[in-house]
């Protein structure tokens, strides 16, 4: 009887095809295939290695000798062998890039356990509000730019972090309203939801730019309303212009307002009060947009939001009021809580700036123009270096000093 040797081989090669001929150039028709298997091929440590496959096989050939069992199994083992240190190298290399997922992540935080500096900051950012997004985004930033020894410098910590957050508040430019004489009249629209202090506002800006100055330097300005329909609103608004000598008109189209608007000859500055609707109203509020677009591209919208309003409802009504394009946000009721984090959380992430802050009901003390310095004043638990902070943001935009001579 004649008995077989059984040779083993292993073949890799880009594709199934090209190890099938390789395997029949070298070993003849008589080759069986034991195994077929994907392997990845070249690169070092399995990195920028490319897809390819690798077979195992053996060929029997005529010998004197009967084949030995045990050249059989340890060439089995060897196959086994292979293939056991191909999946333990792969396992190393995902590990090894789980590792590195972690430190960038973490940053030295140790079994779950954040260092104290950054739990601390985490703790403040939310006592004052801030979404989680917010924070998570500057705590990422910590973990990045700040080592473990200086996590345990609070001050420096805080001070930097107080920094990230004025650099992402955005400021809009200060009001430009000329005398009136020559120029076409500035138009000044505030709009926004239901109670949020709106027309007190109105009265507010009326006082800064109409009586503030000199009789000589301060701009002839009037006062138009379309929120006809809420009486004790409107009495509100001409008891503030009686008092500042400043003449009151109401429209309810966009004919009248454009009529009205033909016929301020020598007016410096118009400031409209709109009706307060809300941000689901959209019928009512595609009604309001159709007559302020009478005034064409004179008018400068700014959107009153409350400072009491809790983030979700503030990503809202952005939204919602973005066709009138607001140029800014004027920021009310800031004397009505001690948290803002939710306001400037969503107001930084929607790139809108603030163009006022308002802070009470005197008029029209309680007005001031925004500035980074003021908004940052009003976080609670951060020390503040005011001097450091002035040299670095600006000082408070007083109204005495913008507007009163």
């Amino acid at each position: 009887m004649i008995e077989k040797d059984m040779q083993y081989f292993t073949i890799e090669a880009p594709t199934p095809r090209e190890a099938l001929e390789q395997m029949r150039r070298q070993y003849g028709q008589e080759a069986r295939i034991l195994t077929h298997k994907s392997v990845r091929r070249g690169g070092m440590l399995g990195l920028f290695a490319r897809e390819g496959v690798e077979i195992t096989g053996y060929v029997g050939r005529k010998q004197k000798a009967p084949v030995s069992t045990a050249a059989m199994e340890e060439s089995r083992k060897q196959i086994l062998a292979d293939a056991r240190r191909e999946q333990s190298l792969q396992l190393i290399l995902k590990e090894i890039e789980g590792l590195k997922t972690r430190l960038n992540t973490d940053n030295g935080d140790k079994a779950g356990e954040k260092p104290p500096g950054l739990t601390r900051i985490e703790s403040i950012l939310q006592a004052n509000e801030f979404t989680a997004a917010f924070t998570e985004e500057i705590l990422t930033r910590i973990r990045k730019e700040f080592s473990l020894e200086d996590l345990d410098n609070f001050p420096v910590l805080q001070t930097q972090v107080l920094d990230w957050i004025g650099e992402q508040i955005r400021i809009c430019p200060p009001i430009q309203v000329q005398s009136g004489n020559d120029e076409r009249a500035k138009v000044i629209v505030v709009v926004g939801p239901t109670g949020v202090g709106k027309t007190t506002t109105i009265a507010k800006l009326a006082a800064v730019f109409g009586v503030g100055g000199s009789s000589s330097s301060s701009p002839k300005v009037r006062i138009v309303t379309i929120d006809n329909y809420r009486i004790a609103a409107l009495r509100q608004i001409e008891t503030y212009a009686e008092i500042m000598r400043i003449p009151v008109s109401c429209v309810e189209s966009a004919g009248e307002f454009k009529s009205f608007l033909a016929m301020a000859d020598g007016t410096g500055l118009i400031l409209v009060d709109t009706i307060g609707r809300s941000p689901r109203d959209l019928a009512k509020l595609a009604e309001m947009k159709d007559i302020l677009d009478a005034a064409g591209t004179h008018s400068e919208i700014h959107l009153a939001i409350s400072a009491t309003t809790k983030a979700s409802d503030v990503e809202e009504i952005l939204k919602t009021f973005e066709p009138f394009k607001y140029k800014a946000v004027i920021l009310t009721k800031l004397d009505e809580t001690l948290r803002i984090g939710n306001i400037l959380s969503v107001l930084t992430t929607a790139g809108k700036p603030v163009s006022f802050i308002a802070d009470g009901q005197s008029v029209p003390q309680d007005i001031e123009g925004a500035s980074v310095m003021r908004l940052l004043m009003n976080l609670d638990g951060f020390h503040i270096n005011r001097e450091r902070l002035e040299k670095r943001f600006g000082e408070r935009a007083k109204i005495s000093d913008a507007y009163w001579s």
